[in-house]
């Protein structure tokens, strides 16, 4: 298949669209919206946020040294891309987008209830990138809608209907295509 030659840049997708939520006291929460984000380490669970120096939270997180992922779903499509373009410096992203704050277990920064899971980080370092900055982050604990855990114990991400980004806009899942291992698995008789 012919291949046509793109300039260098950010093409790994689809990425999740999460809620970053920060800050240490009611009055001070914001939410942002990060795309850049992902696992970097099993053991110890550490992932990590870029975000841009110039946006407000950025400040936050580098002052407190912590923050939470919160998934979205298709049900927060709206208010992740709204979080995502106005600034917690005017307006108060929790009030105005109807999401409930909670609070966490070992972290300052508050969960989002809506969130069907939400992870508590602190960083361990920050990397300067040039555009954006990395947070490295320890991962501190780990919260999960009860109503997603089946009665085996298995948690089932996909039955919130995960939000995904792909190059500027939103998707949901769609359907399942294997299981891992399935290309290696022995067909029953």
């Amino acid at each position: 298949m012919p291949k046509a030659l793109w300039k260098p840049g950010t093409m790994i997708y689809p990425v999740p669209a999460v809620l970053v939520s920060c800050g240490t006291q009611r009055e001070g929460f914001n939410i942002i919206t990060i795309a850049w984000t992902g696992t970097l380490c099993t053991d110890p669970p550490l992932c990590y946020i870029s975000v841009r120096p110039e946006r407000h939270s950025h400040a936050i997180i580098s002052r407190n040294r912590e923050f939470v992922i919160n998934l979205t779903t298709e049900r927060l499509a709206r208010a992740t891309d709204w979080c995502g373009v106005q600034s917690g410096r005017d307006v108060d992203k929790f009030k105005e987008m109807h999401l409930t704050p909670l609070k966490a277990s070992k972290v300052k920064a508050p969960l989002i209830a809506e969130s069907p899971l939400n992870i508590e980080c602190r960083v361990v370092d920050i990397r300067p990138l040039g555009s954006h900055d990395m947070f490295i982050s320890e991962v501190a604990a780990v919260h999960a809608d009860e109503s997603l855990i089946s009665p085996a114990g298995a948690f089932k991400l996909s039955h919130s209907r995960p939000l995904c980004f792909v190059h500027g806009h939103y998707f949901g899942l769609g359907r399942i295509i294997g299981k891992f291992g399935f290309s290696v698995r022995k067909k029953k008789r």
